[in-house]
């Protein structure tokens, strides 16, 4: 544990809170490496052509895949009640959360490579069939059921590996820069690509639907197995350190955790009206279906990928300078911002020659866009993570207990029925602006108007409807001193249930008494 040597080091531990500015380390390199290799792993995939290969590959019928989705949207309702519950009563010697990423880790893979490759059992069925419709249905219920248990288990473990705050932002920032920096979406990349040569009759022309089947099943399964070995390992290597209470919480005490939870229910607020949005779309299927150029994203890029490592270098800056509450919505919204002027550009000309079906000046476009918002893409990605591990611990500072799974439940519930009324409408308007499923594997174009909305559900309608996620975020207040007192006295707290159980934790006990009296009196006073 690190020593204070300075006056003004101990000036500042009396400012900003003992706990807080520790410099203990929990985690050992095999597991930091692990951790890394395991956020790379959650990206490791092409699930952002997902839609588009159960509608124009698999070929379902859109208004049949609204309806899948739907149900398998109640569904998930009904599974994350349960499941949550089940969760948070969980004790074993290997911890709480371990045990799910472990057992459910090779079955969940063995389903997604299942749902990859899906053409194989329809080859020639129409879109409309009952019995694809059936098989689209119960495999994602079967998925939906893993996932939900490997989720709570996910966002648990990374709550618990270490019970520093610092050492926990320092391990999220770290993940996430490496994750960009070594390719966590190179096979999205490659694939981009990939489909950019066979839709530009470079690669399989004489049987294009034929060779889009092939790229699809194959790149798929080969991301879900090696993801799938990824995730695997590090659950195997990893631990849990933050210490559960012995007593597991009743389904009456998780509700309570979350209903007295005040940064909970705004986060989850924020999310729930964020995600509500009644028109939602894919830049990709812009890209693709207008602009024939899926690569684009990739291209216009570039130069956001050479501030990427500086917006990471960046979050302790802003950290120091700006409240959470502020770093929270300009991190969120800073893209749907950027948003406004490429839509308006686009515009210009109209429906039928409008700038919109233009590469070259829309890549310009979109590139100062993506340039200008990567200098919050750190900001973005590291400081929505530790507002809900803050609002973990801060669930262990008010009830004695952590509710990690039944939080998860209650916060993804909302957020979840909002997803569910704003994917059948953003599946049955896709219906409704006459997108041709078709089209896609014969080489053929939408219609002007088709194109048209394509580009609005990519830019700017999205933005009119989730603009609503601001206002819950400013009134989120665990920042300051209030997040010093709860860190100062979760150390006390969990140090003495460690003595109970083991010889203790007699660094962080002596460590503690030492520096009691100089942490400030005025932190005790604080109202909750």
């Amino acid at each position: 544990m690190a020593k204070t040597d300075t006056i003004e080091e101990i000036n500042e531990q009396k400012d900003e809170g003992f706990y807080a500015k520790q410099n203990r380390r929990y985690v050992g390199t095999k597991e930091s490496i692990g951790y890394v290799i395991f956020d790379m792993a959650q990206s490791f995939n092409i699930d952002v052509f997902a839609t588009r290969f159960i509608t124009n590959i698999f070929k379902i019928d859109l208004r049949k895949k609204a309806t899948a989705d739907a149900i398998n949207s109640v569904w998930d309702i009904v599974n994350d009640t349960f499941s949550g519950a089940l969760v948070d009563k969980t004790r074993t010697r290997w911890g709480k959360f371990k045990p799910y990423l472990v057992v459910l880790g090779i079955p969940a893979t063995i389903l997604t490579c299942m749902f990859w490759l899906l053409p194989l059992f329809f080859p020639h069925a129409s879109a409309t069939s009952t019995a694809k419709f059936a098989l689209y249905l119960g495999l994602a219920l079967l998925r939906e059921t893993g996932g939900t248990f490997r989720g709570f288990a996910r966002t648990g473990m990374l709550a618990t590996i270490t019970p520093n705050p610092i050492e926990r932002t320092r391990l999220i920032t770290q993940a996430q820069f490496f994750s960009g920096m070594f390719g966590e979406k190179l096979p999205q990349q490659i694939f981009t690509v990939l489909l950019d040569f066979i839709g530009n009759g470079m690669i399989g022309a004489d049987n294009l639907e034929h060779t889009y089947r092939t790229a699809f099943m194959t790149m798929g399964v080969f991301c879900s197995v090696v993801s799938g070995l990824a995730a695997l390992w590090f659950a195997t290597v990893a631990k849990e350190r933050v210490i559960q209470s012995v007593e597991t919480p009743s389904i009456k005490e998780g509700l309570k955790s979350i209903i007295n939870n005040k940064p909970i229910l705004i986060l989850t607020l924020h999310d729930t009206l964020g995600g509500f949005s009644l028109f939602s779309g894919s830049k990709q299927d812009y890209f693709i279906d207008v602009l024939n150029f899926g690569s684009l994203g990739m291209l216009t890029g570039i130069p956001g990928a050479i501030i990427n490592p500086i917006s990471y270098a960046l979050v302790p800056w802003f950290r120091k300078r700006f409240s959470t509450r502020f770093l929270a919505i300009m991190g969120s919204y800073s893209i749907d911002i950027a948003t406004i002027p490429v839509f308006l550009f686009g515009c210009i000309g109209g429906k039928k020659n409008g700038m919109y079906k233009r590469l070259i000046p829309m890549g310009i476009a979109y590139t100062l866009q993506e340039t200008a918002y990567m200098f919050f893409w750190g900001v973005r990605t590291v400081i929505p993570n530790e507002m809900y591990n803050e609002a973990m611990d801060y669930c262990e500072w008010k009830n004695g207990y952590r509710t990690e799974a039944m939080t998860s439940a209650a916060k993804g519930l909302a957020q979840k029925l909002a997803g569910t009324v704003s994917g059948y409408v953003s599946t049955m308007f896709k219906h409704f602006i006459g997108y041709d499923i078709n089209k896609y594997v014969q080489g053929a174009k939408q219609t002007d108007d088709t194109q048209f909305w394509l580009f609005a559900l990519a830019t700017v309608l999205p933005m009119i409807t989730t603009s609503f996620g601001v206002i819950p975020l400013l009134f989120y207040d665990l920042s300051g001193k209030k997040r010093d007192k709860m860190y100062e006295e979760l150390l006390a707290r969990r140090a003495a249930m460690s003595a109970t159980v083991t010889d203790g934790d007699a660094e962080a006990m002596e460590e503690l008494k030492k520096h009691q009296k100089s942490i400030g009196s005025e932190k005790k006073s604080l109202d909750d």
